[in-house]
């Protein structure tokens, strides 16, 4: 049984339309409901991870939009698969314009979360707009430092080298006229998949199987985004949050879970940290056994954060 209305939403952000859904909860209140932004994975679209947070959210009593980035999902924009960092920060803030008007929205108790990449796009949209009164983040992710760096900080710089190579042939092919150059983002086979690692795995297993494929979830990036995510850097401000409340939840088995106690570190007060015992990066996706207490955390985080208008 469902306790919350999901509708269709579109709204522009930076000239593209963005495709959304809006989750509110059923039931009679006095007046206006807080309202959280809920940002998808790198490669994801709201149907999945987003989507189920978003829900389970609105269970809880708050206005919830989850959204495909620009040029990806059911939203608009070319090329598709444009990973572009600079504008999922974009969408972060149309998504806050968006919910500020709405009528069953309080627009002075309007939070964000971000998951995985989204998680680090969030920071960013969070330091740059006061209208985000708290802000949380699940298996956070600097897109940047993932590709440069890999997700365990271990990876030969070259890789990352070779690939700008790469991006800057497919912007020559481009002007050629040859078209937008793509990569595939995930392995072929399972076997593949578990060659590079286990994270690698969960993630092909996530997004490439049964488990929660979409058929509109991005399954190749274009070269061009590649020279757009090297200067990234998803938690360079992340200290000017405060003094709006700052969340982060991570698993203690993620392999990127270093990104969050960097990140989390040069953040200001208030600010928490938040272990999930036993979760993976890709476990707090949509295994119950971690997302339920994902939820609980982000759930009394926003209703201690996002409880009075004028909320700071």
């Amino acid at each position: 049984m469902n306790y919350y209305t999901k509708t269709d939403v579109t709204f522009d952000s930076a000239g593209v339309k963005i495709a959304g859904h809006l989750y509110t909860p059923d039931g009679v209140v006095s007046g206006p409901r807080p309202a959280i932004v809920v940002g998808h994975p790198g490669t994801g679209v709201k149907e999945q991870t987003a989507g189920l947070y978003a829900k389970r959210l609105a269970e809880q009593g708050f206005v919830t939009l989850t959204f495909d980035a620009a040029y990806q999902g059911e939203s608009g924009g070319v090329p598709r698969g444009l990973e572009d960092p600079a504008h999922r920060v974009e969408d972060f803030k149309a998504a806050v314009s968006f919910l500020s008007v709405q009528g069953e929205v309080d627009p002075d108790r309007i939070g964000a979360l971000g998951i995985c990449a989204s998680g680090g796009y969030v920071i960013p949209a969070t330091v740059t707009d006061h209208r985000i009164k708290a802000v949380a983040t699940v298996s956070a992710a600097d897109i940047s430092r993932q590709f440069r760096n890999g997700s365990d900080d271990k990876q030969d710089p070259a890789i990352f080298q070779g690939m700008l190579d790469a991006a800057a042939a497919a912007r020559t092919l481009e002007a050629r006229g040859e078209g937008i150059g793509t990569f595939p983002i995930f392995p072929e086979t399972e076997d593949q998949a578990r060659a590079f690692g286990q994270h690698a795995f969960e993630g092909w297993e996530y997004y490439c199987t049964d488990r929660a494929q979409h058929p509109r979830s991005a399954k190749a990036f274009t070269w061009n985004s590649i020279d757009r995510i090297a200067y990234f850097d998803a938690f360079r401000f992340i200290d000017l949050i405060a003094p709006r409340p700052l969340l982060m939840i991570v698993g203690n088995q993620a392999v990127t879970s270093w990104m969050t106690t960097e990140a989390f570190a040069n953040a200001q007060e208030p600010k928490e940290l938040f272990w999930i015992n036993g979760a993976t990066h890709v476990d707090l996706y949509d295994r119950d056994e971690y997302v339920t207490p994902a939820v609980s955390k982000l759930a009394e985080f926003f209703l201690t954060n996002l409880t009075a208008p004028g909320t700071v």
